[in-house]
């Protein structure tokens, strides 16, 4: 029997919760119909989607690639139906749009790719800069529509904000490391440990902060402007990282596993959105943007 998008629904939410009981309760359905769907898309598939462990579900190399697969399928219906719902043909038109360097990488692209699907005529100009600048830009009326870190926005008398993500940071972690066995994993366990750092302007404050909250200071092993480069650094054992979710992949490029862990105390979370000028009427090519920006990620 083939799969259904059902199937497909709650494949992805068990995949983004992590586990069978997080993934029924964002879509307040039992744990049953969640584990019966993921048992026969995995025998459709002929795969193993997830490695069952005792605190949750762990993705696979094959389940990551096909949840790429799954989130497309998906997009393109919901692209198809939209199309269909449309009672007149939309006009040609432009869209301004900014963008920050982390947020291009990990939320942009399936925004812009349902977007350009669904209103393939509009005219794109899109610019990656600071969030300082993009805010900047957007008050001038330069800009139409920025996907930015909205707790960064400072503004908020002449922006409207709407956050879209929060995506808490938690700890990175190779294969066999001994922290991996704990129940639970506190900040003073970290004291001593080698960190990887990541140095990209939208979280090296907040991490920055982090560090400097530590009781004991941790050693910095290693610090850096690239994801690829603490994923590759974390999966062969230089040291820890602390990051957003957001961007936690469970494989580097050279194809090592990667843990991850939640980690008790005060941490930060990164908050991921749109902003657009206050006050301003908004071109019909911008508010289908941020239509297409709130349907590709539902606010959690």
């Amino acid at each position: 029997m083939a799969f259904t998008l059902r199937q497909l629904q709650f494949f992805i939410a068990a995949a983004e919760a992590g586990s069978v009981s997080g993934a029924a309760r964002a879509l307040s359905i039992s744990q049953s119909s969640v584990t019966e769907a993921i048992r026969a898309l995995e025998d459709d598939l002929g795969i193993t989607l997830f490695d069952r462990l005792p605190r949750g579900l762990e993705i696979t190399h094959k389940g990551s690639a096909f949840l790429r697969h799954a989130r497309q399928i998906l997009a393109d219906v919901a692209t198809a139906r939209a199309a269909f719902h449309e009672e007149t043909q939309p006009l040609p038109g432009k869209l301004s749009l900014g963008v920050t360097s982390l947020v291009a990488g990990y939320v942009l692209s399936d925004i812009l790719q349902r977007y350009r699907r669904a209103f393939p005529q509009i005219e794109l100009n899109v610019i990656e800069d600071n969030g300082d600048y993009l805010q900047h830009l957007l008050i001038g009326g330069e800009l139409d529509v920025a996907v930015l870190l909205t707790s960064s926005v400072k503004d908020r008398m002449a922006l409207n904000v709407e956050t879209l993500l929060v995506s808490p940071y938690r700890l990175w972690l190779p294969l066999g490391h001994p922290l991996a066995d704990q129940e639970t994993i506190a900040l003073d366990d970290l004291a001593g440990q080698p960190l990887i750092q990541l140095m990209v302007d939208e979280i090296e404050e907040s991490t920055r902060r982090l560090m400097a909250a530590l009781a004991v200071k941790p050693q910095i092993a290693f610090r850096t402007r690239s994801v690829e480069a603490v994923r590759s650094l974390v999966a062969t054992g230089a040291g820890l990282a602390i990051l957003p979710s957001l961007v936690y992949r469970p494989w580097s490029l050279e194809g090592d596993r990667i843990g991850i862990r939640d980690v008790s105390g005060d941490l930060p979370s990164v908050q991921v959105g749109l902003a657009w000028r206050r006050g301003a009427p908004l071109p019909s090519p911008a508010l289908d943007f941020i239509r297409t920006a709130q349907s590709t990620i539902p606010n959690r």
